[in-house]
Order: C-alpha cells, then structure tokens, then sequence
C-alpha cells in the first residue's frame, strides 16, 4: 500500500548574502529570444553619454510574465500607501534635459 503524497511546503528560504551589493539603475534593455528574455539594468548620469550595465538577468518569458505581475502588484500596495507614482511624459513634465529614466 503506497503513502499518500505529503504536501510540499510553499515557503522558500532565501539566502541574502551580508556583502551583496545593492545595485542602483535608471536604465534597462530589454531583448529576447523565443526561448528567454534578457534585462541589462544600467545607470545613465546627465551630461554622460555612456551607460554601464551593471546586471543581466536572463528569465524565461513566463518567469517574466510572472516578474511583470508581481512588480504591478508591488507599485499597486505602493501607490495605495504612498500616492501615486507619475510619470513625466504623461505630466508634460518631461523636457530633454530629463531625458534620463526608463522608457518603453
């Protein structure tokens, strides 16, 4: 007689290493593939015409997908606590001298 399937713990432990270092970026490229999609986070400084990528991160479309869900849901409990998070092109706030930011 075979036991029946224990269920499997959904709690995860996550090791953050004490000398990781938190990387700051106001730049990404984004690329992909069929089988995955690629994110080059970069920082841009005014009046530097040179962006350093400082860190790929390789996901498969549906781990972005899931990324991308997850990241709404975050800014969605930010905007509720904090006020909204505007973006300049839609305040007319954006001029070229601005021009530093993500964009899609």
């Amino acid at each position: 007689m075979s036991q029946p399937a224990q269920p499997q713990s959904s709690q995860i432990n996550v090791e953050l290493p004490a000398d990781l270092e938190a990387i700051y970026s106001n730049f990404a490229i984004i690329n992909h593939s069929p089988s995955e999609i690629v994110i080059d986070f970069a920082r841009l400084l005014p009046n530097v015409p040179k962006a350093k990528v400082h860190a790929r991160i390789l996901l498969t479309p549906l781990n972005a997908k899931l990324l991308l869900r997850a990241l709404q849901d975050n800014l969605a409990k930010y905007e509720d606590r904090f006020g909204e998070v505007r973006v300049p092109s839609e305040t007319g706030f954006e001029t070229p001298e601005r021009g530093i930011g993500f964009k899609h």
